[in-house]
């Protein structure tokens, strides 16, 4: 039995979603639902914000330039923010949307940009990258979008790094030997993770003794080829949600 509805339409909205609610529709999700979807008055979509779950709700069309969604059930609760981040070199833009989809599917709780030595690209366009999260959560049933920080330099990133609470970074890392990264990361004890892949040019020297030196970063290798930087972002993030994350089975009680 699937956990949710896979043939319904879903959508994203910001407003706060409750049994009663009325949600207006602005000029884009509109079109989306009567021109694209071709949907009628009184045809139901699943809608969620990120916060409240999600929610059935029933499109209102009191004229053809008016249009809302009346909120009706609730069809899951909102489930806890995943707690892994994805910390990365910005990306060249196509790169970069597949980088986030991928991201948001695998479970990622927090897009973290880090700018290294090495890196190419410097900026980013958060309100693309939270468009391509949203999409990814629409199509694949998921309730949480990620948080996305602003571009910070890896320097700054690991002085601050005590005042994470322990998070462990888990440092892809292209010089590392061919050790086996999943018996790497077993051999962990469970807790709060970030997940570090560098850019296409890869560490500098000095990146890479830094964060070889810190106590809560373990180093592992994703195999004896160089990968792109957003197949590592895949390769990465399966590893780890592998051994130590969500797809592991909850023990029995």
């Amino acid at each position: 039995m699937p956990r949710f509805d896979f043939n319904a339409p879903r959508m994203f909205v910001r407003a706060s979603l409750s049994a009663g609610a009325e949600v207006a529709l602005d000029r884009g999700q509109a079109n989306y639902l009567v021109n694209v979807l071709r949907l009628r008055d009184g045809d139901e979509i699943l809608v969620f914000n990120g916060r409240d779950g999600e929610w059935r709700a029933k499109l209102v069309m009191p004229s053809r330039r008016s249009q809302r969604l009346d909120v009706v059930v609730e069809t899951r609760p909102q489930p806890p923010t995943p707690d892994l981040h994805y910390l990365f070199a910005p990306l060249k833009q196509a790169r970069l949307d597949y980088m986030v989809e991928k991201a948001v599917e695998m479970g990622v709780g927090r897009l973290r940009p880090v700018l290294t030595q090495h890196g190419q690209v410097m900026r980013i366009n958060r309100e693309r990258m939270e468009a391509n999260a949203i999409e990814a959560a629409e199509q694949c049933g998921i309730l949480s979008i990620p948080a996305i920080d602003e571009p910070a330099t890896l320097t700054a990133l690991l002085d601050g790094w005590e005042s994470e609470g322990g998070r462990r970074i888990i440092f892809c890392d292209e010089g590392e030997d061919g050790s086996d990264p999943a018996k790497t990361l077993a051999g962990l004890t469970p807790g709060p993770l970030a997940v570090l892949v560098g850019p296409e040019g890869g560490f500098s020297a000095a990146e890479r003794e830094r964060l070889r030196g810190l106590p809560l970063v373990t180093v592992i290798s994703l195999g004896p080829r160089i990968l792109r930087a957003d197949t590592a972002a895949v390769a990465a993030l399966t590893l780890v949600q592998a051994t130590l994350g969500d797809w592991k089975a909850a023990p029995s009680s």
